[in-house]
């Protein structure tokens, strides 16, 4: 079945509970919204034999409420478009199901095992990675179904190579093959399971005639896991005029809704490398003590 257009955590649950709908997915961001409409309002969820949550990691907390307060089952799944969708999926193997219950949250946190006829492995900075939970790199793919090229696009080259998709994730796989996306390798912000550009954001934001130059990172977000913050230098001549408001009514007409920075952060100098990089891990860090919040649906 599908919602419709309402989107809403409310018309979501009346749905499950007057249709008895027995599977249902989403990214976490809708099921997070849902636990708070669910201690507000009483519904019947005893329909549902598995929920399954994508887009993006899942808080732990999020899949202790589910399966503790509500008695659902939960599946933790992994997938791009590039995977036409599905590269893995978290199951507890037979000997797992017997560990400690934080040891058993802990792995159902994971993206899971690849599903049969997709290959895996992880590309580190000095070759392949090991599987050892810890050692991390980018995570490649194939297999029949693996998109082995966008048509006509220029990104291919990048993405594709000897017969791997590179994903663009930052992964660590353990001894017993599960997979856990640790970072993104180009700075991507995953807000709400949608993709955030860093980069177009930057550009977007140093078209304005006022800004210098103008860096864009990822705080973490209770809600939607994760939300743009712009850090920006104006002109010298500019300083005392341009606005934060300025620049977001700027923006919005380049941009959707969605991506516009919660925050825009005034700075006399971005921090770069000797190569004239920003220094985004130096600024994420700066922004997150600022503005990160912690994850939170307790």
């Amino acid at each position: 079945m599908l919602p419709g257009p309402q989107m809403t955590p409310k018309a979501i649950a009346e749905l499950i509970d007057s249709e008895k709908v027995t599977v249902t997915g989403g990214v976490p961001t809708i099921w997070i919204a849902m636990l708070k409409e669910l201690e507000q309002n009483d519904y019947d969820l005893s329909s549902l034999r598995m929920l399954l949550f994508g887009g993006s990691a899942a808080p732990k907390s999020m899949i202790r409420a589910y399966e503790e307060k509500y008695n659902v089952p939960v599946v933790h799944a992994y997938g791009m478009t590039e995977t036409s969708p599905v590269v893995s999926v978290c199951h507890l193997k037979s000997h797992q199901t017997k560990l400690p219950a934080e040891e058993k949250l802990e792995l159902k946190s994971k993206q899971g095992f690849p599903v049969p006829g997709v290959e895996i492995k992880v590309q580190g900075a000095d070759g392949e990675a090991a599987w050892d939970g810890k050692e991390m790199g980018e995570l490649l793919i194939r297999g029949p179904w693996i998109a082995d090229e966008y048509y006509k696009d220029e990104r291919s080259a990048d993405a594709f190579r000897d017969g791997w998709l590179h994903t663009g994730d930052v992964v660590t796989v353990d001894g017993e093959g599960a997979i856990k996306i640790t970072d993104r390798t180009k700075d991507l912000i995953k807000s709400g399971g949608e993709w955030i550009s860093s980069v177009d954001l930057e550009n977007a934001l140093m078209a304005h005639e006022g800004v210098f130059e103008a860096a864009v990172v990822a705080v973490p977000h209770e809600k939607w896991q994760e939300r743009p913050v712009a850090c920006v230098v104006l002109k010298e001549d500019d300083k005392e005029k341009v606005t934060k408001e300025d620049l977001l009514q700027f923006l919005k007409p380049q941009v959707a809704k969605w991506w516009l920075p919660d925050e825009i952060v005034f700075m006399d100098e971005l921090p770069k490398t000797s190569v004239g990089k920003f220094l985004k891990r130096t600024l994420r860090k700066e922004m997150k003590e600022r503005f990160g919040t912690k994850e939170s649906v307790e």
